[in-house]
C-alpha cells in the first residue's frame, strides 16, 4: 500500500480526570474513506477535533503528508501554516451547515472565499467557478446571489460541501454530515457525497453514529467506546462479522429494512 496521507499515533485527549479519547493509532491513505463510529459520548467527535487541529491533544502525534511530500507533525506547524492547510488542503463538513457557512453573504461568496484564500482575485473567474460548483452540488445557478438563510437544510449542506471542495483539498473531515437532515433529504446528500468523493479521489475521515452511512461511504471503519478503539477493519467485515461485543450490539440495533 502507498504511504499514508495522515498518521495518528498514541493520541490522547483528557479533560482533567475524564478521558475524551486515548491510545488512538491509525493511518488514512490517499483516496480512502475511514468511518469512525460509536454512540454519543464514545469519543469520536473529540478524536475528529484533535486530528483536524480544532482541539489540541493532551499527548500523541498527528502527521500529515504535505503537497511537497514533507510528512509534517501538526503540532509543530505555525498557526499561519495550520490556517492555510485548513483553508486549502483540508475541508470540514459540519452536521449543522450554519457552522460551516457565512449565513449572511451570498452562496457565490461562500464558495469564492476559499478560492481567495489561495490567491484568486479575478471576479469573473471567482463567479464562474462558484457557478460550476453550485451545479456540481445540484444548486441552480440563479441562486448564486441568494444567502444561505434562504436555503433549505439540504441546500445549505450541499452549499457547505461545495465551499469545502472548491479548492480541491486532499482530506475532508465530516462530522455527521447528514445527521441534521430529514430522511428524505439524506439519501440525496449521501449519493452526492459518494459521487464527489469517488470523482475527486478524496480522502475522508467520517464521524457518524449511523452504520448505514458508514457502509455506504467508507472502506474502513473504527469503532469507539469510552474513548478507545474497540474494533477496526474493513467496513463490510466489521458490519457483517463483528468481533467485539460492543460492535455486535451496535450492529444488532440497526433496524431491519
Amino acid at each position: 500500500m502507498n504511504a499514508p496521507l495522515l498518521s495518528v499515533r498514541g493520541l490522547e485527549r483528557r479533560y482533567g480526570a475524564f478521558i475524551g479519547c486515548t491510545d488512538i493509532d491509525f493511518d488514512v491513505h490517499p483516496g480512502e474513506v475511514l468511518a469512525i463510529v460509536g454512540e454519543s459520548g464514545s469519543g469520536k467527535t473529540t478524536l475528529l477535533n484533535c486530528i483536524s487541529g480544532r482541539l489540541p491533544p493532551t499527548s500523541g502525534l498527528v502527521h500529515y503528508r504535505m503537497r511537497d511530500g514533507r510528512f509534517a507533525e501538526l503540532g509543530a506547524l505555525s498557526e499561519a501554516e495550520r490556517r492555510f492547510l485548513m483553508r486549502t488542503d483540508w475541508g470540514f463538513v459540519h452536521q449543522n451547515p450554519a457552522d460551516g457557512l457565512r449565513m449572511r453573504v451570498s452562496a457565490g461568496a461562500n464558495v469564492g472565499e476559499r478560492l481567495m484564500a489561495i490567491g484568486e482575485r479575478h471576479y469573473g473567474a471567482l463567479r464562474g467557478t462558484a457557478i460550476d460548483w453550485l451545479g456540481r452540488v445540484e444548486i441552480a445557478a440563479d441562486r448564486i446571489d441568494d444567502q444561505p438563510v434562504a436555503f433549505s437544510g439540504g441546500m445549505r449542506q450541499r452549499l457547505q460541501i461545495a465551499r469545502n471542495l472548491v479548492t480541491r483539498p486532499r482530506l475532508i473531515f465530516m462530522d455527521e454530515p447528514t445527521g441534521g437532515l430529514d430522511v428524505s433529504v439524506q439519501a440525496r446528500v449521501l449519493d452526492l457525497l459518494r459521487g464527489l468523493v469517488a470523482d475527486l479521489g478524496l480522502s475522508v475521515i467520517l464521524v457518524t453514529h449511523d452504520l448505514a452511512v458508514a457502509r455506504l461511504l467508507s472502506q474502513r471503519m473504527i469503532v469507539m467506546k469510552s474513548g478507545r478503539i474497540v474494533e477496526a477493519g474493513l467496513t463490510d467485515r466489521v458490519l457483517d462479522d463483528p468481533h467485539h461485543a460492543y460492535t455486535q450490539l451496535l450492529v444488532a440495533s440497526i433496524p431491519e429494512s
